[in-house]
């Protein structure tokens, strides 16, 4: 099944006025509007006027409407309402056989397919007979092979039903009357289930499925990609900063080792989340299973089908499964997106500092107008789009978990943007990714900090004061150096007057802002002692 590339935009969508305008604008401004916002009026052409003090409604430019195009052509990347539909349709477009809703049509089929199966299997319900190997065959070939035409189908179905799910079951007992032993028992299909039982493992299943396979392999190659950056740098000297302010030297590859091994923690906490699902019926209580089958231990059945799936059962429910591990699953990516914020802006840092230089593309373009511009926009990309995922996943982490009694509808389309969310961070990681592959660092400009802020010495020295009892060196230090530019004769003739033993005295004149980095080097070496990516970053 070529799931990807049979998801398209159905041609029959509300078609997008280009712009309208609601009052007059001023003078010298630009104008489009439509003659109508309804379907059959957007063929009137669209007008371009140019307003210099007369009637805004006299045109100057008739120009040509493509609205008759629109309607017969598949959604074009610019048409789009979300820019993941949109400008990065390419990039996020492995989520989409997920959470699409071909992909929620998808799952529903299966979920519903695999129940049938189930039933044919329980031996007290005798009108379902086991299935004969062809007729299993038959069904298992409607969820390996549905297709884009099928959804469509599901779609048509809809719009006389006005219900989605039940839109399912109707396709499903249309699909299978062309087979004897299935047409006998068509009305099995979605037996004793309530919509969300079906919803709730369509959810689960698309979460898991593409949490494992897309989400979480770009999770791991980001990872994997800054631990890089820590051992290729571990040795390269660099100046801290606190508070924005110089301070003691660390290694460049230490600050990347940081944010892997940040990463690599939590992805170990995501294999802890369970994904749920309930199979009870309308209220929790398999109400309607007990009063077709009262000697059928249905919680028990309940239990095996769910975990056939993959997924862990949850026994107690209301109609809905109240969604607490979603909620569990988005803040830990939240969690995730924020150090890789963290990291994005650092880096941002580091290249305004000149830390890092960016490899140039040929014929890429940095600013409009200043053309020695080189921006480092795959960060500011990421950032902003990591700012728009956590808002959507924060939301739906607080709003999923609460239903009111038995359940009210506003989790049903709340669902509906679990791509969402996840498709800001996917085209984030992505942008951090790209990113990283430019930099380079800039070893010169590093070394020139470091040799302009002999200072940062005054913390050892002032340390190795204090072993040796020589009194108040903490002040005698910010006396030194507070205010006062401090160069390395400076620091070497404070050094050389105190009363230290002259092995420790040997020691402190050796130092400089480039060799005073402690253990960073041996710390960013062993990164990959402290980051894991082969068992983490999945669901079980």
């Amino acid at each position: 099944m070529d799931a990807i590339a049979s998801l398209r935009a159905s041609a029959n969508s509300s078609l997008l006025p280009i712009c309208s305008s609601a009052h007059r604008q001023p003078s010298h401004s630009l104008i489009f509007s439509t003659s109508s916002s309804r379907v059959k009026d957007v063929t009137r052409s669209i007008r371009c006027s140019v307003s210099t003090g007369r009637d805004v409604n006299s045109p100057v430019v008739e120009m040509k409407s493509y609205a008759e195009e629109f309607a017969g052509m598949e959604l074009s990347s610019v048409m789009a309402l979300s820019p993941l539909d949109g400008r990065y349709v390419q990039k996020v477009m492995d989520l989409r056989p997920f959470f699409s809703e071909y992909g929620l049509i998808h799952f529903r089929v299966l979920v519903e397919v695999k129940w049938l199966l189930k039933l044919s299997e329980i031996p007290e319900i005798t009108e379902v007979p086991n299935f004969s190997g062809n007729a299993r065959a038959f069904l298992e070939s409607i969820i390996h092979d549905f297709k884009f035409n099928d959804a469509l189908e599901v779609k048509k179905i809809e719009k006389v039903t006005n219900h989605d799910v039940k839109a399912v079951e109707y396709f499903l007992k249309q699909k299978c009357k062309s087979c004897p032993e299935i047409a006998e028992v068509l009305e099995f299909f979605h037996f004793a289930c309530t919509s969300e039982d079906i919803n709730n493992l369509a959810h689960a299943l698309s979460l898991k499925e593409a949490m494992n396979t897309v989400i979480y392999p770009t999770m791991v190659e980001l990872c994997d990609a800054i631990c890089k950056m820590a051992k290729e740098n571990a040795h390269i000297p660099m100046l801290s900063r606190t508070h924005g302010q110089p301070a003691s030297p660390t290694t460049l590859g230490k600050e990347m080792a940081n944010f892997a091994v940040r990463l690599s923690d939590q992805g170990k906490k995501f294999p802890q989340i369970n994904v749920l699902g309930k199979f009870a019926g309308a209220v929790g209580n398999y109400n309607a299973h007990k009063a077709a089958y009262p000697t059928i231990d249905w919680p028990s059945i309940a239990a095996d089908f769910v975990r056939s799936l993959g997924i862990e059962f949850n026994p107690y429910v209301t109609q809905i499964e109240p969604h607490d591990y979603i909620a569990e699953l988005f803040n830990r990516v939240v969690q995730v997106n924020n150090i890789i914020l963290d990291f994005d802006r650092d880096i941002w840092n580091y290249i305004s500092l000149g830390y890092f230089k960016q490899i140039t593309k040929a014929g890429e373009i940095g600013s409009s107008t200043m053309p020695h511009k080189v921006n480092p926009i795959d960060f500011e990309n990421s950032e902003g789009n990591l700012c728009l995922a956590n808002a959507v996943l924060s939301a739906l982490s607080m709003k999923l978990p609460i239903s009111r009694m038995q359940r009210d509808l506003t989790d049903s389309t709340v669902l509906r943007n679990l791509g969402v969310g996840l498709g800001y961070s996917l085209l984030a990681y992505k942008s951090t990714l790209q990113g990283i592959k430019k930099l380079q660092v800039n070893e010169s400009r590093l070394n020139e900090d470091l040799e302009n802020t002999w200072e940062v010495l005054a913390e050892p020295i002032q340390t190795v004061m204090r072993r040796y009892a020589v009194p108040e060196p903490y002040e005698k230090l910010k006396e030194l150096t507070r205010g006062k530019v401090v160069t390395m004769d400076s620091i070497k003739q404070f050094i050389e007057g105190l009363d230290l033993p002259g092995e420790a005295k040997l020691e402190l004149l050796r130092l400089t802002p480039h060799s005073y980095i402690g253990e960073a080097e041996k710390l960013a070496k062993a990164v990959d002692d402290a980051v894991d990516l082969a068992n983490g970053f999945k669901l079980l």
